[in-house]
């Protein structure tokens, strides 16, 4: 009994050693890697059964042109629209849009009337109409999420 207790000792205490060895271990950012200014948000999307190219054909007339927009006022630095073609099935295309920096997620009222001078409020208004007569009849938001980069440092 007494040995099993040791065993059992020697084993909880080697568990322990093993489990403290990653804390270790951690890197330290900007020493041993670099977190990137550039933001990503990607917003899956899961689109009905043949609707795809009706979705497209709005995310062209509304998505596309709002981004192009906010490029040209330096307040994204790309996007994108990417297609699952295989997978679980929860979503079939993903939405990207690349932002400068973290801050440029945060209200900012000259930013925002600089775009509404450059997009009107006609083309709100439109792309808001798109998204409740079709978008919100053919698809499904099931996630958007904030990435940041993280580099290894050599």
């Amino acid at each position: 009994m007494r040995n099993l207790k040791k065993i059992g000792l020697g084993l909880l205490a080697a568990s322990a050693l093993a489990a403290s060895a990653p804390a270790a271990a951690q890197l330290q950012a900007w020493e041993d890697f670099t977190p990137q200014e550039t933001v990503i948000e990607l917003t899956y999307v899961k689109v009905d059964e043949g609707q795809l190219p009706y979705y497209l054909e709005g995310l062209q007339q509304t998505w596309v042109k709002a981004n192009e927009v906010a490029k040209e006022l330096g307040q994204i630095t790309d996007y994108g629209i990417y297609t699952v073609p295989y997978g679980a099935n929860e979503v079939n295309l993903v939405l990207r849009i690349n932002y400068p920096n973290m801050a440029s997620l945060d209200p900012d009222k000259a930013e925002y009337d600089k775009f509404m001078e450059a997009w009107g409020s006609a083309n709100m208004e439109s792309s808001n109409e798109t998204v409740r007569e079709l978008y919100n009849k053919i698809r499904k938001i099931k996630g958007t999420y904030i990435l940041r980069e993280i580099r290894l440092n050599d």
